[in-house]
Parts: structure tokens; C-alpha cells; sequence
């Protein structure tokens, strides 16, 4: 498995991915599939912004996961605090990849002079909280009844890793 940025050609991949989870789990509170054209903006401000990395984990030429970090805010002040997100294809789950991608990103966050880390998770992931853990994030604080999926409301976990 090889940890590389991303390119063009794998947006789709990367939009299947995402919409794994918007089906499947409340690790994104989007509750429709998006599409390419939908994701292209987002995929465009990370490939042209060298602050704000998108990579993937590709196994067997095909691309397993991706990691991002995102502005937090849009203020100025907050400009070295980045948001983390990583999403696993749903059939490579288990093998490890999400720690390979935590901790190229976590590099790059290094190398790019951000400050802080920031993941919000949501309540129940507990393989996500456990790994956050495992790098040293700390729990923050918990925002509750945020979001409505599944026809319950999800509570939402902080975490931030201070580099």
C-alpha cells in the first residue's frame, strides 16, 4: 500500500467512498449522496491549496481511504488550526489503513506549521475515537443533539491534537 497525494482521476473513488458512510453511518451528517460535480469544489480547493492536503492510502491500484485536512474556520486568527477528516472504504476496513493515513497527515500538518488538529466525531465511533487516542488527541468537549440522522439525534465529540 502506498500513501500519495490525490489526483484527478481519483475524485470519483473518493466521492464513493464519502457516500459509503453518508448510507451507512453517521460519520458525516450529510443525508443524501453527493455527486462528482457536488464534490468537485471541495476536491479543487484542496489539490490548489498546498495548506489544506488530501491524500489516499492505494492498495493494489485501487484507492482505499482518504485524509484531509480543511480550514477550521475562515477567520485569519485561525489559520494553523486545521479540521481532520478520514474515511475508509467500507471493504478495507480493519487492515490498519486509517493509521497509515492519520499519520502521513499528521506529518504533513507538521511540515505545513499548523498549530492544531481538530476532528470532531461523532458519538458511537468508537474505532475512530480509540485511534484519535492512540496519537495522542485529547477530548475537548461534547456537543449534544447537533445533528439528526437516522431518526435520532447524534451528539458530536471533540478531540484536538496540539503539534
Amino acid at each position: 500500500m502506498i500513501i500519495r497525494y490525490a489526483k484527478e482521476e481519483d475524485l470519483p473513488m473518493l466521492v464513493e467512498i464519502y457516500n459509503q458512510s453518508v448510507q451507512t453511518s453517521a460519520a458525516t451528517f450529510d443525508l443524501t449522496p453527493v455527486t462528482v460535480e457536488q464534490r468537485r469544489s471541495w476536491f479543487d480547493n484542496h489539490i490548489s491549496n498546498e495548506l489544506f492536503p488530501l491524500i489516499v492510502a492505494e492498495k493494489d491500484g485501487v484507492v482505499a481511504g482518504y485524509a484531509s485536512l480543511s480550514s477550521y474556520r475562515d477567520k485569519e486568527a485561525y489559520i494553523q488550526t486545521v479540521e481532520l477528516s478520514i474515511y475508509i472504504d467500507k471493504n478495507q476496513q480493519g487492515h490498519g489503513i486509517g493509521k497509515q493515513l492519520m499519520k502521513r497527515i499528521l506529518e504533513l500538518a507538521k511540515e505545513l506549521n499548523h498549530h492544531v488538529v481538530i476532528s470532531g466525531i461523532t458519538k458511537g465511533n468508537d474505532i475512530s475515537v480509540k485511534m484519535h487516542e492512540q496519537f495522542n488527541f485529547t477530548f475537548c468537549g461534547e456537543f449534544k443533539e447537533v445533528g439528526w440522522k437516522f431518526d435520532q439525534w447524534q451528539d458530536v465529540l471533540f478531540y484536538q491534537l496540539i503539534l
